[in-house]
């Protein structure tokens, strides 16, 4: 097994790793001892990453019982955000319920610290400040070594970042997100933006909910639990794309779990992906694809157009002239650099352009370069009465207009 680091913490994690859904007695394995020895098999491999969350059941308690001596060789995670009850407190990323699920959590998984406490959800009814001091206080007091996100977007990082930042707070060093060869939307935005603050990324769903299983086919039945219940298995975008990568996996003589895990952790940008075996089967059949890797695959058209610029504080000075300049670097570095290697999985399923990316039926006639064709406005410049009627404005301020028509400082 070979191990990677996880973003910027040092912490060295495996390239597989262990989802705890499916260890829940209520929608998974029925057998808890069955699932501890699942648990023990995954970590004899070389796993050394077991996530779960408060609200997968018992899957907690489960978890809990399984790393009884040997919590320390293993990096637990966790989440916290998901209703656990009618009570409308009981739920979201605010301190008040950050600080009593995590007391909760310790409890089940019967440790004293979670390596990595994750907000299950983005809470848009609490403000971020909030959530990032209380999880700090965790960090100062030792309950948690590092806290990360689920399912956030990359604005919503970005934001994140910029307030710990700015209050001197610790910040998220993980995101898990959904990925997969049906599900790649994450390398536009999310991915860079991870790269760019060096975050570690624990992808989830790698086998398409099941469609990647090679047990989903066209007009064909299959015992896959979940078909009963996700419309997913039936959308034809899909089918099509699962029908279509069957015989590439059989040219490149892989079964479709091997094709599909060896795809989800070969992005630079990932770190992990999480397995969701239910028996020891699964977890036997995903264990022997652990050293399968693409050597045709390449990242490049994909990491070219979703590459974020460095992000900064805006500024009102140059504006116009920095944007130009960008514009024209970037056409030079396009005109001169040589077209990107593609495999033939890239060239079979390129990355879809983003909504609105096409020309306007009616829009702006469109440059080579393909940006519309159009000078900068010129910023209007302010006469000596605007300025004047300004600094007036504000009279409560007795110093107000000696500074502004002052020379010193």
């Amino acid at each position: 097994m070979q191990y990677r680091t996880l973003g910027r913490t040092g912490i060295k994690v495996s390239p597989y790793a262990l989802g705890a859904l499916m260890f829940a007695t209520q929608v998974g394995n029925p057998d808890p001892e069955d699932s501890i020895r699942i648990i023990h098999k995954a970590l004899d491999a070389g796993i050394n990453l077991v996530d779960t969350a408060d609200s997968y059941g018992d899957s907690e308690e489960v978890v809990g019982r399984a790393l009884k001596g040997r919590r320390d060789n293993v990096v637990l995670t966790t989440k916290v955000g998901r209703p656990m009850g009618t009570d409308p407190n009981q739920q979201g990323a605010s301190r008040r319920w950050i600080m009593t699920a995590v007391e909760n959590s310790l409890r089940r998984l019967q440790t004293d610290h979670i390596d990595v406490y994750q907000i299950h959800r983005p809470d848009p009814d609490t403000d971020i400040e909030e959530t990032l001091s209380a999880l700090t206080d965790l960090v100062r007091s030792g309950k948690i070594r590092s806290f990360g996100t689920s399912a956030m977007p990359a604005s919503n990082l970005v934001e994140a970042h910029w307030v710990a930042e700015r209050r001197g707070l610790e910040r998220f060093r993980t995101e898990q997100p959904p990925y997969s060869i049906l599900n790649r939307s994450i390398e536009r935005e999310v991915l860079p933006v991870a790269q760019r603050y060096g975050m570690g990324i624990l992808t989830w769903g790698p086998l398409g909910q099941g469609m990647l299983t090679g047990r989903v086919r066209r007009g064909q039945d299959n015992d896959v639990t979940r078909a009963k219940f996700f419309t997913v298995f039936s959308d034809e975008r899909r089918l099509d794309a699962v029908e279509r990568l069957i015989p590439l996996a059989e040219e490149a003589g892989l079964s479709m779990p091997h094709l599909a895990m060896a795809f989800a952790i070969s992005h630079p940008g990932v770190t992990s992906a999480l397995l969701g075996a239910r028996t020891m089967e699964q977890l036997d059949d995903l264990l022997a694809g652990v050293d399968v890797v693409l050597p045709t695959m390449s990242w490049t058209g994909s990491m070219r157009s979703s590459r974020p610029e460095p992000i900064s504080a805006p500024s009102t000075r140059h504006t116009y002239r920095r944007r130009s300049r960008r514009r024209s670097c970037a056409a030079a570095r396009s005109a001169s650099a040589p077209p990107p290697e593609t495999g033939a999985f890239t060239a079979a399923f390129p990355l879809p352009a983003p909504p609105g990316a096409g020309p306007p039926e009616d829009g702006p006639s469109l440059s080579a370069a393909g940006t519309a064709a159009r000078s900068p406005p010129t910023p209007r410049p302010r006469s000596h009465h605007a300025t004047r009627h300004d600094t007036t404005r504000h009279q409560d301020s007795p110093n107000t207009h000696r500074r502004a028509f002052s020379n010193t400082p």
